[in-house]
């Protein structure tokens, strides 16, 4: 088995590379990173191949005796960029994909900004049927484009591909900060510009959390997912005939509730917390259809996830780089 992975270099294709290496199950697999601006190190079982995937050329080398894709690659808010990666991108490995002679699977890693997570209101669970809906932007449109293009070509030319498609992918203390009333907030809401600036700094120094409340009033509740359980809802679909032609919200059983963040907080660790009112709306993913047909459970619930951000500690040569703002 000979796998290409694309945004190699990234949080999830980091941690991806090391749970198959590490996973007994697949011992003779080998890895291709196709990387562009930054490179892994290569080993016996890890190769690097550099260039973009908006060039078909690129594509068509990497594609070369490899079995399966695991598509990584993708693009932010970035106008200029996202259309060649995110659309053409995967246009090159889908058509590469589908005439190499050894290939047997395409894994492709969405996002809920395909369903428009809390920007628009869900009146029911969000399952893997509910309707595309693109958020202003380009980077939750070229999520729906993803989705849609690996469907229909899975229906044109009968390929084996499947989606996993993911909520807030949270690591290391990415959940801490993503609750920062500092510059150093991981995504969004910029919590720091929704009150006065001194406000803001006395926040920052002292812990406090925002209570974000969804349109309702009421504290908003949204979807993550801890990157450890998103690689075992990969590793679970690899090879897994129940995957083929399907879509999975890979994420927590519950979402996360903004107040009882707050309460747990408050109560283990004595920080205080600040309500912020906003027009976004509560939403909860359903997982069921990856648990019935992958097997696959998330270990990271609420208490686990806040817990692994506030405890961990970055050595020397972990410094915090945010490629992507979220």
């Amino acid at each position: 088995m000979l796998i290409l992975v694309t945004g190699a270099t990234g949080k999830v294709g980091q941690h991806f590379i090391a749970g198959l290496l590490d996973d007994p199950r697949f011992s003779e697999v080998r890895i291709r990173a196709l990387c562009h601006n930054r490179l892994l190190e290569e080993t016996d079982r890890v190769e690097v191949t550099r260039g973009s995937i908006a060039d078909q050329k690129n594509v068509s080398a990497a594609l070369a005796g490899v079995t399966h894709v695991v598509h990584l690659a993708t693009c932010k808010e970035t106008p200029g960029d996202v259309m060649d990666v995110a659309v053409k991108g995967l246009f090159w490995l889908l058509e590469a994909f589908r005439v190499t002679s050894t290939a047997r699977q395409f894994i492709l890693i969405g996002g809920d900004a395909a369903i428009g997570h809390f920007y628009y209101r869900h009146d029911s669970p969000i399952t893997e049927a509910t309707p595309h809906r693109a958020y202003p932007g380009c980077y939750a449109l070229s999520k729906v484009l993803e989705e849609v293009m690996l469907e229909q070509v899975c229906i044109q030319h009968g390929i084996n591909g499947c989606c996993l498609r993911a909520p807030w992918i949270m690591a290391k203390d990415d959940f801490k900060h993503s609750l920062s009333f500092g510059a150093d907030v991981f995504g969004g809401p910029d919590w720091k510009t929704l009150v006065p600036e001194p406000d803001a700094k006395r926040y920052a120094q002292d812990g406090t959390v925002p209570l974000l409340r969804d349109a309702d009033g009421r504290p908003l509740k949204r979807n993550f997912v801890h990157v450890d359980d998103l690689v075992t809802a990969m590793l679970a679909a690899l090879d897994n005939p129940h995957a083929s032609g399907q879509l999975f919200n890979v994420c927590m059983d519950r979402p996360v509730d903004y107040g009882e963040v707050a309460a747990y907080l408050a109560r283990t660790r004595g920080l205080a917390s600040i309500d912020i009112a906003s027009r976004y709306h509560s939403s909860w993913m359903d997982n069921s259809k990856a648990k019935y047909l992958l097997n696959w459970r998330p270990r990271y619930d609420l208490e686990m996830l806040i817990d692994s951000a506030w405890r961990y500690e970055r050595s020397q040569n972990d410094p915090r780089i945010v490629w992507y703002p979220g």
